[in-house]
């Protein structure tokens, strides 16, 4: 997986070739002093006459890491979804043991190989196809609500079924909003500072996608697309004051959707009081339940299967709760692994952003923060909704949860993070991407 460095770097193909991930070679840099060491991607060279150097193509640890909560997730599915076959809600389709487990390897099988596509396109095609992938994910939006087309489950309208997997349009939405809101801020670079042509069209399309969102209706994914914008309207550099205002306006519209919504007011009173008379065994029964679950696995946990709530007891378990089984079956040390584990994902998925900013690529940089903000954020929401630090909120754990949507959305998304930091290592070794 090396990529070879030379005194007169060559020209990689735009794109890239699966071969060229399983390459190897040695060199040195003679430009620079002997002494002076060099950072790259994590890595620190020196030119030595004993010591070659070595330059790695693209970040193993992140990948490693990666796979790492895949696994991990694949198991905890598993896990959480070994007794749903005797749960009277699924009685008529008369699941096996294996069901869930089975379609979550599918799903990620599926995403393995998007994910190697998305690797191979350069960071200046998705820059060029950001407003229409955009375009593309609010008429899914749109189609998603016809009746018909869209899927029901719930009382919730989210999902576009394609036969072997539903397709969430909100999912995709989240990485379009990503590259739209790159490709918007470095269009509008020169006039940033300016509310009325720069802020407020962003503003118009959050508002858009937040409706077709409510519609459905998804409140979660609308609070992750809202901060991912936020976030990368900040980092692409809106005034300090500017950026606050949005953020109160944010916070105030939120407040008002909650006001005027009888069952969201219900969760967030139940949320204060979980094992109250009238909450326990209604808005409060999955925070209760997971609360219970996460008690009993206390320091070290009960063992990997010896959960007693996924057993018909924790609704959802093996999507949106499943933190809550990690916790019973692996205690605190499990939780403090996963916490461990994206906290190190999303710090250095920030930290190849700002690498690429400092090529001066900033599209690049962009993207890769907001993909940043998106797992970080998602994930802070679904542990604080299973540790009852957060209200309920339908939002599943990045990488390890059940769905074929959100594991196909969140390998791309970390496939081009990949391309990003594959990308600035070629420059900073001469090369041109």
């Amino acid at each position: 997986m090396n990529q070879a460095v030379s005194n007169t770097p060559n020209t990689p193909r735009e794109g890239g070739r699966f071969s060229g991930l399983f390459r190897r070679a040695k060199s040195g840099i003679d430009a620079l002093p002997m002494h002076l060491p060099v950072r790259l991607g994590g890595t620190d060279i020196s030119q030595t006459k004993a010591t070659p150097m070595r330059v790695l193509g693209f970040d193993q640890a992140l990948l490693w890491v990666t796979l790492a909560l895949l696994i991990w997730g694949l198991v905890m599915v598993y896990s959480a979804s070994i007794a749903l076959g005797d749960n009277p809600r699924f009685s008529r389709m008369n699941y096996s043991q294996y069901y869930f487990v089975l379609r979550h390897a599918l799903f990620l099988g599926v995403a393995f190989v998007a994910a190697l596509l998305a690797f191979q396109v350069p960071m200046k095609t998705w820059e060029r196809a950001a407003p229409w992938l955009f375009i593309a994910s609010l008429l899914l939006l749109v189609a998603v609500l016809i009746p018909h087309v869209g899927r029901s489950v719930n009382g919730a309208r989210r999902w576009i079924p394609l036969g072997f997997m539903s397709f969430q349009p909100s999912e995709l939405a989240k990485l379009a909003m990503v590259l739209y809101a790159a490709s918007y801020m470095v269009r509008k670079m020169e006039i940033k500072e300016r509310f009325f042509r720069a802020v407020l069209p962003m503003g118009v399309a959050v508002v858009v996608v937040g409706m077709l969102l409510l519609a459905e209706p998804d409140m979660g994914a609308f609070m992750v697309i809202a901060v991912i914008a936020m976030g990368i309207l900040f980092l692409g550099g809106v005034n300090a004051r500017m950026f606050f205002v949005i953020a109160m306006l944010v916070v105030v519209a939120f407040g008002m959707i909650v006001a005027s919504s009888p069952w969201r007011r219900e969760r967030i009173f139940a949320y204060l009081d979980p094992f109250g008379e009238n909450n326990a065994l209604g808005k409060g029964y999955q925070l209760s339940h997971s609360l219970i679950a996460i008690g009993r696995g206390e320091v070290f946990g009960v063992g990997l299967g010896g959960s007693v709530e996924k057993l018909h007891w924790l609704p959802e378990a093996h999507t949106d709760f499943l933190m809550a089984v990690i916790g019973e079956e692996f205690g605190l040390v499990g939780v403090l692994l996963a916490i461990v584990l994206f906290f190190w994902l999303t710090r250095r998925i920030m930290h190849i952003g700002r690498q690429a900013i400092a090529l001066d690529r900033v599209f690049s940089g962009l993207v890769a923060q907001g993909i940043g903000i998106w797992i970080g954020f998602q994930t802070f929401i679904n542990m604080g909704v299973n540790l009852g630090a957060l209200p309920t909120k339908g939002l599943t754990l990045p990488l390890m949860s059940f769905g074929g949507s959100a594991i196909l959305l969140n390998l791309i998304a970390l496939a081009v993070v990949l391309r990003i930091d594959y990308e600035n290592r070629v420059l900073m070794r001469g090369g041109r991407v």
